[in-house]
């Protein structure tokens, strides 16, 4: 004959503990930073930084992804004069070295009052005040979201 003497209550598991509390537990906070969306925009960051370090003035980041075939990102500042756009040019590709990031082309012609850096990814456009107001790259790129930093 088998034992019969567990009963249907000893089958069964054992409940968890009632406790007292009136607040829920809060997880910890960890200072971990959360990773950029896009790992171009780390970049972009550094060389916005750089510019505004060296007092460029109007920066501005365009988000050109599904708007242009050519690139993902545009960075636009505008300089002083043409010595300030050259002090700009060379920082950013000071930055852009340090970053391991080879531009595929850069222009630059004396006199044009315009330094065009293309990383691929991104394009940086340094102008003086006059032709950014000529060229107007904003209003071509309206549509073009902002990005803050």
């Amino acid at each position: 004959m088998a034992d019969t003497s567990k009963s249907k209550s000893a089958a069964r598991k054992p409940r968890a503990k009632k406790t007292e509390t009136s607040e829920p537990v809060k997880a910890k906070k960890t200072s971990r930073k959360k990773p950029e969306a896009d790992p171009v925009l780390g970049e972009i960051r550094a060389c916005v930084k750089a510019l505004d370090e060296k007092k460029a003035g109007d920066l501005r980041v365009l988000d050109m992804r599904g708007k242009s075939p050519i690139t993902n990102y545009v960075i636009l500042a505008t300089a002083t004069s043409e010595p300030h756009m050259r002090a700009l040019a060379g920082e950013l590709e000071r930055v852009l070295k340090d970053l391991n990031v080879s531009p595929v082309r850069r222009e630059f012609g004396g006199g044009s009052g315009w330094f065009v850096v293309d990383a691929f990814d991104f394009m940086a456009h340094i102008f003086l005040a006059e032709q950014r107001g000529a060229y107007r790259i904003e209003s071509l790129w309206k549509d073009a979201p902002e990005v803050k930093f």
